[in-house]
């Protein structure tokens, strides 16, 4: 089922979701409709936030793009985008740092806006899949940009909050626009 997705100044986007405990029938039902969800959006990533569920469960997809990695690891093997995508996770950790890398990024909850952000070019993710097992994924590019922008979404943090002052002043008219039609 495709469910309406949350537009920015909603409360539940700034929250931080709970951690997935027990592993309901609910929470997967919630998963497969995000990513229907997500797939109707055209989007690469979903957190449950952006959908109104304040649960840190979320859904990345850039199995579309195999050049947009250089290189994937799962629980230190190699692998595929196509053994991974979509991955469907829970309660993530992740470990940052190395270089850094500027490319545009949009939000399924801010419809029409796009802006440059800086984030670590590769990702260490510790995440909990719905049957129970802690995968340990190691990637850079698009897949690592979209599993931080999707945790940040767990974490109550939104893409305009990583923007350079200059790019939030050149786009608070939208935002203030955002506010009078979704608040």
């Amino acid at each position: 089922m495709i469910r309406p997705i949350v537009f920015y100044p909603d409360p539940v986007l700034r929250q931080v979701a709970e951690p997935v405990g027990e592993v309901t029938a609910e929470v997967r039902t919630l998963a497969d409709d995000m990513i229907e969800t997500m797939y109707d959006a055209h989007g690469v990533g979903l957190a449950a936030p952006q959908v109104g569920v304040s649960l840190q469960l979320a859904i990345v997809d850039v199995s579309h793009d195999p050049e947009c990695i250089s290189y994937l690891r799962v629980n230190g093997e190699p692998a595929t985008l196509d053994d991974v995508c979509p991955i469907v996770f829970t309660n993530p950790e992740l470990e940052l740092g190395g270089a850094r890398d500027t490319d545009v990024e949009g939000c399924l909850s801010f419809p029409d806006l796009r802006g440059d952000i800086t984030r670590p070019f590769e990702v260490k993710a510790t995440v909990q899949t719905l049957d129970g097992d802690t995968l340990v994924i190691e990637t850079d590019g698009l897949f690592a940009r979209a599993i931080q922008h999707e945790t940040d979404h767990l974490f109550g943090k939104l893409f305009i909050d990583r923007m350079s002052s200059a790019k939030k002043m050149s786009i608070r008219r939208q935002l203030k626009e955002m506010q009078q039609q979704y608040g």
